[in-house]
């Protein structure tokens, strides 16, 4: 798992815009991934904790990295609305 902000010219690079959006609302869930996914925080504030205890907080404005086979938790504290990439 990885976090940083990113400037809106890196945004342009990245086509983000064009990205599928996903939006979830407060809530506490499992999750693993089976492929990478990176994602653009458009909204929101949460943190994920994977199995080992290793936990990152994120919010708008930060791209998030999560490696395939991640086994994780879901802490949405407000409001969550990303755009989102797998592979």
């Amino acid at each position: 798992m990885s976090v940083k902000k990113i400037t809106q010219d890196e945004m342009k690079v990245l086509d983000i815009v064009l990205w599928p959006t996903w939006s979830k609302e407060p809530s506490t869930f499992p999750w693993s991934y089976s492929e990478k996914e990176t994602a653009y925080i458009i909204e929101g504030d949460v943190t994920v904790t994977a199995d080992d205890g290793k936990s990152i907080t994120f919010g708008a404005g930060d791209l998030v990295a999560f490696n395939a086979g991640l086994s994780c938790s879901w802490h949405v504290k407000s409001p969550l609305k990303k755009h989102y990439k797998f592979g």
